[in-house]
């Protein structure tokens, strides 16, 4: 098997010339975004829809780095702050609804713990996968194999190293579930605040509609 057969394969592989090469298309779209105009938002999302592929209302605030943007998978209205890194060795899929904070990072790689082993340059990549209506605050870190469930908020400064269950409240270094999200929460923003007639009316309207 040659490095890229391995790496798809979830095996470990080292980075080689061939890999370095389907590096290259990404590191130019992502230069291209990276010095876009930033008030200039159809050509970001024209650029993110080349990078991504697959991606319905998607956009990024640049700076943005990835290593492929191929391997990256992003359902209906996805949104990624300022400064976010996802290093998609292997796959990254996020649902629908998804949203970034700053300086998000999403990281499949991964390297051997031991350091003859590892100063081999062997390397490998493991899947992650989050689901629809996640919010993940600023300054996380999403590590190898991490699979994040639905309706889901990660708090700011987050380590997430193991999967984290649907509708919960999770954060932490290492991340951990702090409580369900309820019907309770409906109403409230921030803390014990809750959102004012007005605009509550009009959420009320706008999920009538759905």
């Amino acid at each position: 098997m040659n490095n890229i057969e391995r790496r798809d394969a979830g095996m470990v592989y080292i980075s080689d010339d061939e890999v370095y090469e389907e590096q290259k298309r990404a590191r130019r779209l992502t230069q291209e975004l990276n010095t876009t105009d930033r008030a200039d938002f159809d050509r970001i999302q024209k650029i993110i829809k080349e990078l991504f592929g697959k991606s319905e209302g998607a956009f990024v605030n640049p700076p943005f780095y990835c290593d492929y943007g191929t391997h990256i998978e992003v359902g209906k209205n996805f949104w990624a702050n300022y400064n976010c890194t996802i290093i998609d060795v292997a796959k990254v899929k996020f649902g629908d609804n998804c949203l970034l904070a700053p300086n998000v990072a999403v990281y499949t790689a991964g390297h051997p713990v031991h350091p003859e082993t590892r100063n081999t340059a062997y390397e490998y990549g493991k899947e992650i996968t989050v689901g629809d209506n996640v919010w993940i605050g600023g300054n996380s870190v999403i590590c190898p194999g991490v699979h994040i469930g639905n309706n889901v908020v990660i708090g700011a400064g987050s380590v997430v190293t193991k999967d984290i269950p649907d509708m919960v409240v999770a954060a932490g270094n290492p991340c951990k579930v702090i409580r369900k999200i309820t019907d309770e929460d409906r109403r409230y923003y921030f803390k014990d605040e809750q959102i004012d007639d007005e605009a509550w009316n009009d959420i009320l309207d706008k999920t009538k509609e759905k």
